[in-house]
Order: C-alpha cells, then structure tokens, then sequence
C-alpha cells in the first residue's frame, strides 16, 4: 500500500504553514491544548519561526503537501531540568485522522527524544480517548492527574499527565 502521509521535520521556512494549522488546532480543539488561540493569534510570524527552529517539530504531509499534523518536543535548557523533554502541540485535521498520521508523528518525537533526555512528558485531556490509546500504544503511562488544569469559560479540563522512560541519550 502506498504510502498516504510523510513525517518531516519543520523548519523556519514552514513557519507560515505552521502557524495555520496551530491557530486552527487552538481554535477546532481548545480544550486540548493550555495555549489559547487568542493569545497566539497576536503573535507574528517571527514567533513561530522561533518555535519551530529552537525546538523539535515534525510535520505530517499528506500526499498532495498539505501540512494535516503537527507534534513537537521541547527540552529545557536548565543544568537540572535538561534531561526531561516535554511532548506537545499534536494535532492531526479531522480529514488526515484515522491513517495512523498522530502515532508516526509522536513516535517521530519520541525516536528525535532518545538522542537528547532521558525521560519524554506529557499532558492529554482526561476525556480524549483516543489520544490517549496513542500515547499508550508509544509506551506512556499515567503518572498523575491535574483536575480542572485548563478552563474555558465555566468548563474546566482534567489532564492525565504521562510519562516514558527512554535511555540514556546516544
């Protein structure tokens, strides 16, 4: 079977592209992400050129180009904190979900992790599902849950908060 998405890394010169899909990922899904599509939206193209140049962010492309997924990895640059990596922004359209798109990215992040930490986080929404069979079938498991870490007007968001253990960096 012929090969429906490609997963590449992002570069500054995919900053527009980018930001696209993450404004519309704030905006479809809010209760999936802390970032607000309010405040991103007021940021200039220069800031998400920064992000996806100063962090790791991988692209899934369907066949005819188009950007439909997007997950990335941030490490701290703190003597103590630079061994953990965090897992976040993952996003796939409704129309590229269902090709496997979420798991090659968030493997994509975890094998880019091995190279750099020692331990890849993150946090999912408790009431996202599939998601969450994502991140378990990549080896994540609960370790913690923050009730009502995210609120959207009088609704508020319970995240399950996961972790992997990768070895040490090569």
């Amino acid at each position: 079977m012929p090969a429906r998405f490609t997963i590449r890394q992002l570069s500054g010169s995919d900053a527009w592209i980018y930001r696209d899909l993450r404004l519309e990922a704030l905006k479809q899904e809010p209760r999936a992400f802390t970032a607000a599509y309010e405040d991103e939206a007021s940021c200039g193209l220069d800031a998400y050129a920064r992000r996806v140049t100063d962090n790791v962010v991988l692209g899934g492309f369907l066949t005819d180009g188009r950007l439909a997924g997007m997950a990335g990895l941030v490490v701290p640059d703190g003597a103590k904190l630079r061994h953990r990596g965090t897992l976040w922004g993952v996003y796939v359209r409704p129309e590229a979900r269902g090709l496997g798109m979420a798991k090659a990215l968030v493997a994509g992040v975890v094998a880019r992790a091995r190279t750099v930490v020692e331990v890849i986080t993150l946090g999912v929404g408790a009431y996202n599902a599939p998601a969450l069979k994502v991140y378990e079938s990549q080896g994540f498991i609960e370790y913690a849950r923050d009730s009502g870490l995210i609120k959207i007007g009088d609704d508020y968001v319970d995240e399950i908060l996961m972790t992997r253990r990768l070895n040490p960096p090569t």
